[in-house]
């Protein structure tokens, strides 16, 4: 932490690039990144389960599922902001390959949150949330080479 003041007060810079010695002194641990992305899954899978179980809360269960189902997509997804870094997940997401698939997400999940705090409509809030789904599972399995092909494969031998 010292190294770090000294840095920022200019003492350090000429023993090393004042720059980089910031970046350093601010970055996590692999095991604090670990950490950080076990502890944001967890919260985002709990949140998808709380969401799940408040769906039969009667009249506004349905409103529930949805918030709480988004924000644990949410934090799912930005759970892998701790091992990537939010730069390189940013970068990542909106490469060309997973572009439509990240516009489609976030906007199932804008759409989600939009139709159960100001549309009120539960019908809608749903039709979203079963988007967001199939739109997050798209996003994934960019992620993981020529799975996208496969799919569309195996759904083209499914329906033919």
């Amino acid at each position: 932490m010292d190294k770090l003041k000294r840095v920022l007060s200019g003492q350090d810079a000429e023993e090393s690039g004042g720059m980089s010695e910031v970046m350093d002194a601010t970055t996590l641990s692999w095991g604090t990144r670990v950490k950080g992305f076990i502890a944001c899954f967890a919260i985002g899978i709990l949140c998808s389960i709380l969401g799940t179980c408040l769906l039969w809360v009667p009249r506004k269960g349905l409103i529930l599922f949805a918030v709480f189902y988004t924000l644990g997509n949410i934090a799912s997804i930005g759970s892998t902001v701790f091992l990537m870094g939010p730069m390189k997940q940013l970068k990542r997401m909106f490469e060309p390959t997973r572009l439509i698939a990240t516009v489609v997400m976030l906007l199932c999940f804008v759409l989600t949150l939009c139709s159960a705090f100001w549309w009120h409509n539960k019908g809608l809030a749903l039709i979203f949330c079963i988007l967001q789904c199939f739109a997050l599972a798209w996003y994934s399995i960019s992620f993981i080479p020529f799975a996208r092909d496969a799919v569309k494969k195996c759904a083209s031998v499914c329906l033919s």
